[in-house]
């Protein structure tokens, strides 16, 4: 019997086999005769069969194979080596031979014999924590009934070899083996084991450099990013060595070189010295090279900028020391791309098919000439603009934020700005969010762009629960961000609400024994449809009781009532410029007091009223992400103030005033009296109220972000007389939930002191605060977001303007966390430590822990 394709079933040899099966087959034919076939002999096929230990249908392996009834076959030819080509292939084998029997005359049976490949049994992983196991097994695909090849096992080796180097660990060692399982299931089966030696954490001990002559190492090991010596002071950089990082270092070592001048700076070599297992020492030899600087800088092939226009762009000047990263990044700035370079200064006029080059032309006496070479090209339109991706939202909600429309110059600015306006809508992963440039015809001077969006939870269940105001607090909110309110009687649109249509819709309840708090607000975006006038509604009810010291609970008998609405109307500005948002707003409170005698309230009986005008201003760029914006500022302005009714209602409140004053608050008639007169000053209130915000967020490195924030608030009275109002005050400290703001109170976030304990009782007419935060994003991925961050806050809050020093404040620090995700919302942990007293003169607590719940559909 002639064979071919004879191969050992063991699965360590398998891939010199089958490079043996791929070059050489051998055949050994089987017959019945004492005939002698030749190498060559052709025959047809007459029946076809398949033996062998495989759980693969016959019928499956035949078509595969590619092999026929019938078909005529050449020994050692073309159709046979090609079917064993093929089954190789699969990946599904470990042996594979093909007999030629029952020859008879010119006919003769094609036995094809396989052993599939082991699959795998069970896995056991050692050296590593039970929780990355599962992690293993997902990136390796390592699960039960995958098929064993030595290419797998060998992948995952490197692949976890790798993994553990990149994280500091270089000396990790792996090891993988299997076993073959017998029992009665018929497949051969294994059981892998893998066993993970990571070894000591390599760190560098030292890093020293060769031939620098010109540059010490002290500023050279600095331009090193990522790859630092051990040093016991410094915290934020470790000092292990990660291979990938050292080599990123090694080119931010020759930039450092370009920045000063040193054009033709290399790296020479670079080199690892073991001083122990867990150490190592680095070495680098450079070659500096001469110094040169910038000459003459000459444009080429501009027409739509003047070359005085194009060297204001690029700020460099003859006589310069030469920085060929300044040029590379005034050219084109790919970390940026709102840059000031010259690429942008064309891709924003229209010109997407400019090409833009400096060529040096001359470097005698180490002075470098420039030319920088300009290819315009055709000026460039929007063709077809459409977005994919948006299963919930509505197509009109995202082409009305879109700033390209079709037919319009190119511009690659109003295409990030697009990006940005999509990402702080709420609606999608802002992380997701891709423009992609398609048919770009130069010819034509005409493309395509197509967003890509990811939707994502927007609409909000609050649930939260903590003590506060003498007992505990519990909060339902329903939020609902991308409502869609047409759709509101259509019982197919609840999924779980009608979505789609950007609107804003939620309703709250907040409850203990001492208050309940019930809203409903509603907002449209875009009233009418056409132009961005924001038009909103709120209407609340809220009630609250006194403490009864003998029952110690809540006095039903003793209430006080609120009931607001509000309409509001805004409209994005198109100067200065078009992030700006004019906002205006009308409101009402009705508040009604029954036996509420307090020492804010001087009235216990009666009723107080609330008509006021807000305007506001404000202006927002941040970007992309609203979870976690890296870049741009955020600004407010507003001015609320209610109508002056002192000058038209004929009260006079300085004799009122004068006569408060010479009554005595402790005689039961003079306080029956004080009451009276201060239910006259409050029927209508007058008051005036200023508050000014802003933020600023700024990449330190490429996940760093800084945050600094101040604010500023104002409560005042038109007549002196008449006074400062007992509501829309202010209340600092705490972690600024609000929990209850029945009096139109505002609560000012200050961590690390108990909740709204840095103002008075009543609460401060005066405040200001200052804040710097440090965010670090741990993951930013679609399933969830997290990021750490530490804060410096300081603040304060008084009564009058003589007590007002804006540097006298309370101040604190501490750590935090956030999590963002889709099925829960924003969940937040933040750790304060407080530096001063509180303004009664006693002392807080060390560490004050502030935290929220939400959860998100």
């Amino acid at each position: 019997m002639e064979k071919q394709a004879n191969n050992s079933p063991n699965i360590s040899v398998l891939k010199s086999i089958k490079t043996l099966i791929c070059t050489v087959f051998f055949f050994t034919i089987s017959f019945t005769s004492n005939s002698q076939v030749q190498g060559g002999e052709k025959y047809l096929i007459k029946e076809i069969t398949v033996t062998g230990n495989t759980n693969f249908s016959a019928q499956t392996i035949i078509a595969y194979s590619k092999l026929r009834k019938d078909e005529e076959i050449q020994v050692g030819g073309e159709k046979i080596a090609n079917a064993v080509k093929t089954l190789w292939k699969s990946n599904l084998f470990s042996s594979i031979d093909i007999y030629v029997t029952n020859i008879e005359g010119r006919n003769a049976n094609l036995e094809i014999n396989l052993i599939d490949l082991p699959e795998l049994l069970d896995l056991t992983i050692e050296g590593v924590k039970k929780g990355r196991k599962d992690e293993i097994i997902n990136e390796n695909n390592l699960k039960t009934g995958q098929k064993i090849t030595e290419n797998l096992l060998a992948t995952t080796k490197n692949f976890l070899t790798n993994k553990y180097k990149k994280k500091g660990f270089y000396n990790t060692k792996v090891n993988i083996t299997t076993s073959q399982v017998i029992d009665s299931v018929e497949k051969e089966r294994v059981n892998m084991f893998i066993k993970i030696d990571k070894g000591k954490k390599v760190k560098i001990k030292k890093i020293t450099f060769d031939g620098n002559e010109k540059i010490k190492d002290k500023k050279l090991r600095k331009a090193m990013k990522n790859t630092k010596k051990k040093n016991p002071i410094r915290i934020l950089k470790r000092s292990k060595y990660i291979e990938e990082d050292f080599k990123t270092d090694l080119v931010s070592v020759v930039d450092y070189y370009k920045e000063n001048g040193y054009r033709d700076a290399r790296i020479l070599s670079d080199s690892i010295t073991y001083v122990d297992d867990k150490t190592i020492s680095l070495n680098i030899e450079v070659e500096e090279g001469e110094k040169y600087t910038f000459g003459k800088i000459t444009f080429v092939g501009n027409t739509v900028y003047t070359d005085r226009q194009l060297a204001a762009i690029l700020r460099i000047k003859e006589g310069d020391t030469y920085n060929g990263v300044e040029l590379r990044e005034r050219i084109a700035d790919e970390t940026n791309p709102d840059a000031d370079d010259l690429t942008n200064a064309y891709q924003n006029f229209g010109y997407m098919f400019s090409t833009i080059n400096p060529v040096e032309v001359s470097a005698e006496g180490n002075v470098i000439d420039m030319e920088i070479r300009i290819s315009e090209g055709k000026p460039a339109y929007f063709n077809n603009v459409t977005v994919i991706g948006n299963d919930v939202t509505n197509d009109h909600v995202i082409y009305r934020e879109i700033r390209t429309r079709p037919g319009e110059l190119y511009s690659k600015a109003k295409i990030i700005r697009t990006i940005r306006e999509l990402g702080q809508l709420g609606y999608f992963d802002a992380q997701q969010i891709a423009p992609n440039i398609k048919n770009p015809n130069p010819v034509d001077g005409t493309l395509d762009v197509e967003y890509s969006v990811v939707e994502q939870g927007s609409s909000q269940i609050q649930l939260q629960g903590g003590y506060g105001g003498g007992g505990f607090i519990g909060t339902l909110g329903l939020s609902f961000n991308n409502f869609a309110i047409k759709d509101i009687f259509k019982k197919e649109a609840y999924k779980p609400v009608p979505r789609g249509d950007g609107q804003s819709l939620a309703l709250r309840l907040q409850a203990s024994q001492f208050f309940q708090t019930y809203s409903f607000s509603f907002s449209e975006p875009w009233l009418g449809g056409k132009k961005p006038y924001q038009l909103s509604t709120s209407l609340s009810h809220s009630r609250q009781f006194l403490f009864n010291p003998t029952t110690r609970r809540a006095d039903k008998s003793r209430r006080f009532n609120i009931t607001g609405l509000t309409f509001g109307l805004s409209t994005r500005l198109s100067e200065p410029d078009d992030y700006f948002l004019l906002s205006q707003a009308v409101s009402y409170q009705h508040y009604d007091l029954q036996n509420y005698n307090t020492g804010l309230f001087t009235f216990g009986d009666g009723t107080s009223n609330n008509l006021s005008y807000t305007i506001g201003l404000s202006r927002n760029n941040l970007y992309t992400d609203p979870i976690f914006p890296t870049g741009g500022s955020s600004f407010s302005a507003s001015a609320k103030f209610s109508f002056p009714y002192s000058l038209v209602n004929g009260v006079d409140y300085k004799a009122l005033k004068e006569e408060r004053d010479e009554l005595d608050p402790t005689d039961a008639d003079d306080l029956t009296r004080i009451g009276e007169i201060d239910q006259e000053r409050f029927k209508w209130l007058e008051f005036y109220k200023i508050k000014f915000k802003v933020d600023w967020y700024t990449s330190l490195t490429k996940k760093l972000v800084l945050r600094p924030s101040m604010e500023f608030g104002f409560l005042g009275a038109y007549d002196n007389n008449r006074g400062i109002i007992p509501f829309e005050r202010f209340f600092v400290g705490g972690d600024g939930l609000g929990n209850f703001a029945l009096d139109g109170r505002e609560v000012i976030q200050l961590r690390g002191y108990p909740n709204q304990s840095l103002s008075s009782q009543d609460g401060g007419s005066i405040y200001n605060k200052f804040s710097l935060e440090l965010r670090y994003p741990i993951t930013l991925g679609a399933q969830a977001k997290i990021y750490a961050l530490s804060f410096l806050e300081a603040g304060q809050s008084v009564n009058d303007f003589k007590d007002f020093n804006p540097f006298d404040l309370q101040r604190s620090a501490g750590v935090g966390l956030r999590i963002f995700m889709p099925a829960f919302g924003l969940l937040g942990i933040d750790f304060g430590h407080a530096f001063d007293t509180l303004p009664d003169g006693s002392s807080p607590r060390k560490w004050e822990t502030h935290f929220i719940i939400g959860q998100q559909f």
